[in-house]
């Protein structure tokens, strides 16, 4: 049987499959795009890095994940119980694989950033190092000119290491374009939440990682194309991904799922999570919604107005806004996206969001929300067993 494939899908299919090829090869992408456009590429490890401020430097902000190969060079460094996205990007930068990078950004997150940042000092010498020591407490009196503060100190050491004098005006023009990202992510999430059937959860992972990847005015285009393209999709139509196999959407409807954790690093999760019957509807991720919350006033002092979005974006465990903020926050997630169930999904050895599980699992117990613990290394367990947990569990919700 043949299935004819409308010029808009296509069109969609495409951009999707840039982002996948894209992933495939993150750090050959940024090396071509470094030899082409002639820019210096600056990595960093926390959605907490001011990009606006790398952006405008003239700089490109490539976001550091580790490549999940066998971990050999850190382990000299690091002990066992590190998470893996630190001995990864660890042992990339010892094995030469970040050789392209000509600086790398720190902020101050967890123990074991903080304690990388002093290896990679002492054992990368090739590429500048800068710590970014944000406040932890984010409702203090004086928390917010210390963040300005902050941001303006790394405005003038980031445009030194660079030779470059950072503007005002290019600082907002590194703003739109960060904002035209945001919303565009935002709207997509937004689309997917209330027709899940319109877009399969791994695509929807692999277009907001290669965000943090891709040449940041090609992202803002991309997605907000895909925007377009997901709001023109009717109810039911099926995703491009089905409809280039022939597979219509059918049978009953998914059980709404929110994803809640670190770095996720595994798109398989998503497509095993919808064959046992679930689609993910929301997050609360690094490598997801916390990346794109909250848009910058464009308008405003661009360092006050900087410091201001990341003050106000949702927070992760390594940051502190009131005792329950995080809770207060995954509760209202579950609402608005009308989810029956939340999955954990963490980086074993995360001590912040291991210490933080218990008491949002409380939070969510008391609202009689179901959820689920899932801890993972580079790799995730076996896919039967990761099956018959989900499976189980979807089941189980109502």
């Amino acid at each position: 049987m043949n299935f004819s494939i409308p010029d808009e899908e296509t069109k969609l299919m495409k951009q999707i499959e840039e982002c996948y090829q894209i992933l495939k090869d993150p750090n050959g992408y940024v090396e071509r795009f470094k030899a082409e456009s002639g820019r210096k590429v600056v990595g960093t490890f926390c959605s907490y890095a001011p990009e606006e401020i790398i952006l405008a430097s003239g700089a490109h902000p490539f976001r550091l994940f580790g490549s999940g190969d066998k971990i050999r060079l850190a382990e000299a460094h690091l002990q066992s119980y590190c998470c893996s996205l630190v001995r990864g990007a660890l042992e990339d930068a010892l094995g030469g694989r970040l050789a392209f990078l000509d600086g790398v950004v720190f902020p101050h997150t967890c123990d074991s950033i903080q304690r990388l940042s002093d290896i990679w000092r002492l054992n990368v010498p090739a590429c500048f190092h800068l710590d970014l020591v944000l406040p932890v407490k984010l409702d203090t009196e004086g928390a917010r000119q210390y963040m300005i503060d902050v941001l303006r100190r790394f405005r003038g050491e980031l445009g030194e290491k660079l030779g470059v004098t950072i503007s005002d005006e290019e600082l907002r023009a590194a703003i739109r374009t960060c904002n035209r990202i945001r919303a565009a992510l935002t709207r997509i999430y937004n689309l997917k939440s209330e027709r899940p059937e319109i877009l399969k959860g791994s695509d929807l992972y692999a277009m907001t990682r290669a965000a943090m990847i891709m040449e940041r005015t090609r992202a803002a285009s991309l997605l907000e194309e895909v925007a377009e393209e997901l709001a023109k999709k009717g109810t039911g139509q099926a995703v491009a991904g089905l409809a280039q196999k022939g597979t219509a959407v059918s049978g009953p409807a998914p059980k709404r799922i929110v994803l809640s954790g670190g770095v996720c690093n595994h798109p398989d999760i998503y497509t095993i999570i919808e064959e046992a019957g679930g689609a993910v509807v929301g997050d609360d991720l690094c490598t997801g919604s916390r990346y794109f919350s909250g848009l910058i006033d464009e308008n405003a002092d661009p360092v006050t107005a900087i410091a201001d979005r990341y003050l106000e974006r949702v927070v992760c465990p390594a940051k502190h806004r009131g005792l329950t903020d995080r809770a207060d926050y995954l509760v209202r997630l579950t609402r608005e996206r009308q989810a029956q169930g939340v999955i954990f999904f963490l980086l074993k050895f995360c001590d912040p969001h291991a210490f933080d599980y218990p008491y949002l699992k409380e939070a969510l117990d008391r609202e009689g929300v179901p959820s689920l613990l899932l801890e993972v290394e580079d790799r995730l367990p076996a896919d039967g067993q990761l099956r018959t947990r989900f499976e189980a569990f979807v089941e189980m919700i109502q």
